[in-house]
């Protein structure tokens, strides 16, 4: 009888297998990073974006050209081929998309981020976020991400870092030049008026780019043989 129970507590106190598995391992990543948006500045949805923008963004992470510790901790150590996996994995997750954001900015603020969207500002040489992002803003293969989706404090809160330096991409850097022609209310309403549009369920990013493109882009291949005057 002693024996019985002696076995009964040993298999309940036994170690539960856990499998070697990519999705095992990446629920580092989905703590954060979950299906369910959080809707604030520090974790953005991953899932459905380019995989070369993701595998960019984890190799900015640990090299430093982007900082923010938690995600430095999570890939310093980590090679690129294991990087390449997981961004290709996340890139292949769709889940349904988060509803819009109700704004409260004004008519006027929702306007000019609409229109910086959609046609940026000649004067002071903004392109349009289409001109590279899509014109469904879904992204385009292999390394522009789409926007619709993303929480409005996160797009606030990217574009302050490339204003100051904290986020940074292969040079040259078209986003760090397209951040500081922006004024903070710029990036105020095409924050908000990007929040207020919902994200299709059915966008996936484009798979070619109009050519040339407003700015020379490091991150994207082959932008710099083929860039508007």
């Amino acid at each position: 009888m002693a024996m019985a129970s002696l076995a009964s507590t040993l298999a309940v106190a036994a170690p539960t297998s856990v499998p070697d598995t990519l999705a095992q391992r990446i629920k580092a990543c989905t703590a954060c990073h979950a299906q369910e948006e959080r809707h604030d500045a520090f974790f953005p949805r991953i899932a459905g974006k380019p995989a070369g923008y993701l595998y960019n963004q984890l190799v900015n992470f640990r090299d430093g050209r982007r900082r923010y510790p938690m995600m430095t901790y999570m890939v310093e150590h980590l090679p690129d081929a294991y990087l390449k996996e997981i961004a290709d994995y996340f890139s292949q997750q769709h889940p349904a998309p988060p509803p819009s954001q109700a704004s409260t900015a004004g008519a006027s603020a929702l306007a000019r981020g609409r229109q910086l969207v959609l046609a940026g500002d000649s004067v002071k040489k903004i392109p349009a976020c289409i001109s590279c992002h899509g014109q469904q803003l879904a992204g385009v293969a292999p390394a522009i991400p789409g926007l619709p989706g993303l929480p409005r404090d996160y797009v606030n809160a990217q574009f302050g870092a490339w204003k100051n330096g904290v986020r940074r991409a292969h040079a040259p850097d078209c986003m760090a030049l397209v951040a500081a022609r922006l004024s903070d209310a710029d990036v105020g309403a095409v924050s908000a008026w990007l929040g207020t549009q919902a994200a299709d369920a059915n966008a996936r990013p484009a798979t070619t780019i109009t050519l040339p493109l407003p700015l020379h882009c490091g991150s994207v291949p082959g932008s710099t043989a083929g860039v508007a005057s």
